[in-house]
């Protein structure tokens, strides 16, 4: 059943460090329009946890589900980073329970008043009321699109 505000959590990850996977870093870059001929040199190892994860111990993954954020670039069926150790300012995207369920929105203040907004047109922002169960569990650092 699709939520109601568009977009839900629907599986949560542990970030599990148990391993180092390092995969070759080649220095050069890759063109999107047209193709140029491709150097075989490799810069060193990249471990992309070097560049994804800045607090271990605070970092959980999320796969979500919905089309209530798509002009922020977060489809249905990607994977988010979300780091509960990062300060909640206006304008973030964030990991928000709201009465008991997961969403995924940009938090704003308008107002003096507290919102949850969709990047979609087709959704309604959410107020957030001082009767509601409230709170920010994460802030989304990257988003991982899976290949379509």
């Amino acid at each position: 059943m699709k939520p109601e505000n568009g977009l839900s959590v629907t599986e949560i990850y542990n970030f599990d460090k148990k391993s180092q996977c390092t995969l070759p870093l080649f220095t050069v870059r890759i063109p999107a329009g047209f193709p140029s001929p491709g150097d075989d040199y490799i810069d060193r190892k990249l471990d992309l946890n070097e560049f994804l994860i800045k607090h271990p111990a605070a970092t959980f993954f999320v796969k979500v589900e919905g089309d209530s954020m798509v002009n922020a670039g977060i489809r249905s069926g990607d994977i988010l980073i979300v780091d509960r150790a990062l300060e909640v300012d206006d304008d973030n995207i964030v990991i928000a329970q709201v009465n008991g369920e997961l969403t995924v929105k940009r938090i704003r203040t308008i107002k003096n008043e507290l919102y949850l907004v969709p990047e979609n047109p087709a959704f309604q922002s959410i107020l957030i009321t001082p009767e509601m169960s409230f709170d920010v569990r994460g802030v989304v650092t990257y988003v991982i699109h899976p290949a379509r």
